[in-house]
């Protein structure tokens, strides 16, 4: 029994094997024979009309399509630098008092710290010396000139106190200037006060390094940090293949960790004019506005650069082969002929592609079943 049921069984197996063997030689048969009907002259395949493979071809005309592409990077958030600005010491002295608190709000008239630096107080001396020079010398040429229009004096006495007083107004001045540099203003000042450092924007101190009783150096490093973050740069690495999509102005979208549930406004800056050789790639600043501080310097944002909208060629996918790295289509001929047309493609939008250049608009291409005219080839 066993033995009969064993010849059954390899008399199934067999018989199998012969009937699949007998379909995949009658498919074979039957695509050489589609594919013999085929005439291949250059890049033109002509199909016969009475061909079975018409009915495989599904044929599409070419549209143009509103597309707007989209581009996106990682970045830094950084504070725009004419908004931020390091204060070191303009002069070595000590530090005898500090204003300066974490989250101080400032202007360019805020007290920032004081210190009592010797070439100040050098300075003042010379100024209060050369504005007492310069009132005398004004007061002997008033005195010589009351004279001369008494006909008392003499016109030599009088040259010599104009000349005198010239000299000793233009020390003066110097002087003046002398003060200035401190940011100082002369007809406030008094003798022995202390040099007090203010702030040169308005923003946010940041930083605060200020040791009350502490000795800065003329060359000591910054000391204090003061930012305006109300808006901010995002600073983004964009592929040199990118960048021709993107242009200044463009708007654009920010994601923060941070923040995931919000998508910050932004418009591009500027694009550097420079490609880094090793990355090849651009630096592309956004500025965004920043009125609640979320926006911290030194965070990592996402950039979504939002190209502006433009007509393009699409195609469907399945329309497009590809050869030797090269892309192409069929392209119905009037005459119902088929033509093998390379094409240069861009990105990709669902289920179509963007044909740079090699199509236009009105044409009629094979949608699908393309690649059964590759068998003419």
């Amino acid at each position: 029994m066993t033995i009969v049921n064993n010849a059954r069984y390899y008399l199934a197996c067999t018989t199998l094997m012969v009937i699949g063997f007998n379909l995949c030689s009658c498919k074979q048969k039957a695509n050489e024979e589609e594919a013999a009907s085929l005439s291949v002259q250059g890049d033109i395949i002509t199909v016969p009309s009475q061909s079975p493979l018409k009915t495989k071809l599904k044929e599409s005309i070419v549209t143009v399509s509103a597309y707007s592409s989209q581009i996106s990077t990682s970045g830094m958030i950084k504070a725009i630098p004419t908004q931020y600005a390091e204060v070191a010491p303009p002069f070595p002295g000590r530090v005898t008092k500090s204003h300066l608190k974490l989250g101080m709000n400032t202007n360019p008239e805020t007290a920032l710290f004081e210190i009592n630096a010797p070439d100040f107080i050098s300075a003042q001396k010379i100024f209060f010396q050369q504005k007492l020079q310069m009132q005398q010398a004004k007061r002997i040429l008033k005195r010589q000139q009351d004279l001369m229009s008494h006909g008392i004096g003499t016109e030599k006495d009088l040259e010599e106190a104009q000349t005198s007083y010239d000299i000793e107004r233009k020390e003066y001045e110097n002087a003046v200037i002398g003060i200035k540099i401190f940011k100082v203003d002369p007809d406030h000042l008094v003798l022995g006060q202390p040099l007090v450092v203010r702030s040169p924007i308005s923003g946010t101190v940041i930083e605060n390094k200020v040791v009350t009783g502490q000795f800065i150096k003329d060359d000591a490093s910054s000391i204090a940090t003061i930012a305006n973050l109300s808006k901010v740069w995002i600073v983004g690495q964009v592929k040199e293949k990118d960048i021709h999509h993107l242009h200044e102005k463009d708007a654009c979208e920010i994601e923060v960790q941070a923040w995931p549930d919000e998508k910050i406004k932004g418009k591009i800056y500027h694009i550097d004019e420079l490609v880094n050789e090793e990355t090849r790639s651009l630096q592309v600043y956004i500025e965004c506005s920043n009125p609640d501080n979320k926006l911290k310097p030194g965070m990592y944002a996402t950039v979504n650069f939002m190209d502006a909208p433009g007509n393009v060629v699409m195609i469907p996918l399945k329309s497009l082969l590809q050869m030797n790295e090269a892309n192409f289509v069929f392209v119905v001929r009037s005459d119902g002929k088929y033509e093998k047309r390379k094409i240069e493609t861009g990105a990709t939008s669902g289920s179509s592609v963007i044909v740079r250049s090699g199509l236009k608009a009105g044409e009629k291409i094979i949608s699908e079943g393309g690649f059964y005219l590759l068998e003419a080839r």
